[in-house]
């Protein structure tokens, strides 16, 4: 089988694959920038603490996350049999997603854009 052919590559990408485990929230309707202030107190805790941490936190994309976090803490339980106990948040990042543009009246006729800001988060746990 040659070098480049389709299966080679396809066994070569997937090897390279991350088997750690994850969770994705796409279209979250909150700011990259609302989303990092919360991702910030969480990364690199343990999952026990990071949950009491979004428990308590007062921010909107707080609830968001803890939902998030516990979906990646079921699927090591189920995909990789890890423990919850022994599981830690290794990476937690926010992308920017699409924007909702609308439009606000404004006087003397005038209009000004008002942009709705969406992100795709994601958390990727690990064990210690």
């Amino acid at each position: 089988m040659a070098k480049g052919h389709r299966s080679q590559i396809k066994r070569e990408r997937n090897e390279k694959k991350d088997t750690r485990p994850s969770a994705k929230l796409s279209y979250a309707r909150v700011s990259v920038q609302k989303a990092c202030f919360v991702l910030d107190a969480i990364r690199g805790k343990d999952v026990r603490t990071a949950l009491a941490i979004l428990a308590y936190n007062p921010r909107y994309a707080s609830s968001l996350l803890e939902k998030l976090l516990k979906s990646a803490v079921a699927n090591a339980e189920n995909n990789n049999g890890m423990k919850a106990e022994n599981l830690y948040i290794a990476e937690c990042y926010a992308n920017k997603g699409p924007t909702m543009k609308r439009i606000r009246p404004r006087a003397q006729g005038r209009a000004y854009r008002i942009e709705k800001r969406m992100s795709h988060i994601t958390i990727v746990l690990d064990e210690k």
